[in-house]
């Protein structure tokens, strides 16, 4: 089965926070997962590089705006390979093919009579657009975008190339409210069909004057207005940001090389933040349909990343770095917590503190302990020749962990990442539970005092403690990848995963209890989550 999974693109303005990676990493993990199941996973993220605050900045350091945007995308695939994230394409709104793509989906709106020219005047904010009168704020004496706080927006009167979204109500309306909706949470679906019964506005998709953007492709008599190596008239302006951001989804999939984006469109899942629903769930249907291609089979919405209640980001300093939470958490710390802390569907407020306390909780006591204790005492009563899992019938841990299957399995169909890894941790904590109870140290030393009934029940119990933690690292595997190989390694298995997830063997064929013979001897134990203190660095310089 094809599966095409795709990430909001980041302004390429800064060095990445945690909260802007925290998408990339869920999307990073549905991809993983999906692979291990057998799919054929095409996952795409990337940059957002044609914004007006874009080429101000740039300016403002001496840069071209195209330089200005490589450094930054450069720091953006340095955090993400911190990560361990691995797309199958980083894609930037300034490669070539893209700005084929946004051209040929304004030559399709304009031959399906959908874009009209029309004058604006509004607020404009640099980093996101134009804003409706109702959706901005005072912040002082002045007006800004609700989402980039400190970004001055400017009064602006133009004239521009308008899309028809007005014609789209009523398909947009019945597209929404399908059971089951394409947008999910449904609160999330909800909020869209609440603007929509509000009545749709034409939006504009064109900027007058400079030269940072993809050339608009059409005059205003319909004639081609660019030239035969590409470049644009300038009189024809630019396409506006947002139009041309979200077309990145379709250049992904092929467009317009492949036709229509075959055999990847379309998407099955679009992962966004809340504050750019309504671009995604609202204009991008519409236009897919203008060009005569369908929407997107599901859109999920997240929540936000919150300090003390307030929305992380750069300008407020109160982000958390990725790169200096994988020097402290090593990268399968830093997925793990960033996606336990927060749940998938709505906001989190996190801080260093809780994020240490999770790691050290959830991590280094809970499965790193278990792994160990289990490991060590195989070592110390088998050495390297460790016992076998009970068979399920037998073994009270078998019936415990086909609870926690289902679980995780449906938390992560329904794209519930923190309940699919509180699933498997209830299931880590029943393990432990079964140590505590099952006392096999005390086994231990009945065994070498020569009780043979010890012993016997001693490798019952070893076995199955081993094979608890071997189906944990399998499953648990997408967000913590590394560790989850070296579990494997450690029981004596063979891992049988690139460093994508990528394998000739499914998930569901190791899955079951006693599923997997091992190839080897245990190996050696090791620390796999070392305990942390609390007072390490929060952010780094810019």
């Amino acid at each position: 089965m094809r599966y095409y999974l795709t990430t909001a693109i980041a302004y390429a303005n800064n060095k990445p926070g945690l909260h802007t990676l925290y998408e990339v990493i869920g999307a990073d993990v549905i991809a993983r997962w999906r692979r291990m199941g057998g799919d054929e996973v095409r996952f795409l993220t990337g940059t957002d590089e044609y914004s007006v605050n874009i080429a101000a900045r740039a300016e403002e350091e001496g840069l071209s705006p195209k330089a200005f945007v490589d450094r930054n995308v450069t720091l953006f695939k340095e955090s993400e390979a911190l990560l361990l994230i691995t797309p199958d394409r980083f894609i930037r709104t300034t490669d070539a093919d893209h700005t084929l793509a946004a051209q040929e989906m304004v030559r399709r709106s304009f031959t399906a009579g959908d874009i009209y020219l029309g004058t604006y005047e509004g607020w404009y904010c640099p980093n996101e657009g134009f804003r409706a009168a109702g959706d901005v704020v005072s912040e002082g004496s002045a007006t800004v975008c609700p989402n980039h706080p400190g970004v001055p927006l400017q009064w602006l009167k133009e004239r521009n190339w308008f899309f028809r979204l007005s014609a789209y109500q009523e398909r947009l309306e019945a597209w929404l409210t399908q059971d089951p909706s394409p947008v999910q949470p449904e609160y999330r679906r909800n909020e869209m069909l609440g603007f929509i019964r509000q009545g749709l506005e034409d939006f504009s998709i064109s900027r007058e004057g400079g030269s940072w953007g993809i050339p608009f492709p059409i005059h205003e008599d319909g004639r081609s207005a660019l030239s035969a190596d590409g470049s644009g008239d300038p009189a024809a302006g630019t396409i506006y940001v947002w139009y041309d951001a979200l077309i990145n989804y379709l250049t992904g999939a092929g467009f317009p090389g492949e036709p229509n984006g075959a055999p990847w469109w379309p998407a099955d899942l679009h992962i966004i933040g809340k504050d750019i629903n309504r671009f995604h769930s609202v204009f991008w249907p519409a236009m897919l349909w203008s060009a005569g291609l369908p929407a997107p089979k599901k859109i999920w919405v997240h929540g936000w990343l919150l300090s003390s209640g307030e929305r992380m980001s750069k300008s407020r300093g109160n982000f958390l770095d990725p790169d200096s939470a994988v020097a402290a958490l090593g990268a399968d710390g830093a997925r793990f917590v960033a996606l336990r802390e927060v749940p998938f569907d709505r906001d989190g407020d996190v801080s260093w503190d809780s994020i240490i306390r999770r790691y050290n909780a959830e991590l280094a006591n809970d499965f790193g302990n278990l792994v160990n204790r289990a490991s060590t005492l195989a070592s110390r009563a088998f050495g390297g020749d460790a016992p076998a899992p009970r068979a399920a019938g037998e073994s009270p841990l078998a019936a415990e962990w086909e609870s926690a299957r289902r679980k995780s399995e449906e938390a992560m169909n329904a794209l519930a990442l923190h309940e699919w890894i509180g699933s498997l941790w209830e299931f880590v904590g029943a393990a432990n539970r079964y140590v505590d109870a099952e006392k096999p140290w005390e086994l231990v030393k009945a065994a070498k005092a020569g009780d043979a009934e010890a012993r016997a029940r001693l490798a019952g119990v070893i076995g199955d403690l081993l094979e608890a933690c071997r189906l944990v690292a399998l499953f648990a595997a997408p967000v913590i990848p590394t560790v989850s190989e070296k579990i494997w390694s450690l029981l004596g298995h063979q891992w049988p995963y690139d460093a994508s997830g990528h394998g000739s063997t499914l998930r569901s064929d190791l899955a079951g209890w006693g599923s997997a013979a091992r190839s080897g001897p245990l190996g050696e134990p090791t620390p796999l989550f070392p305990r942390l203190d609390v007072d390490e660095p929060t952010t780094s310089a810019d």
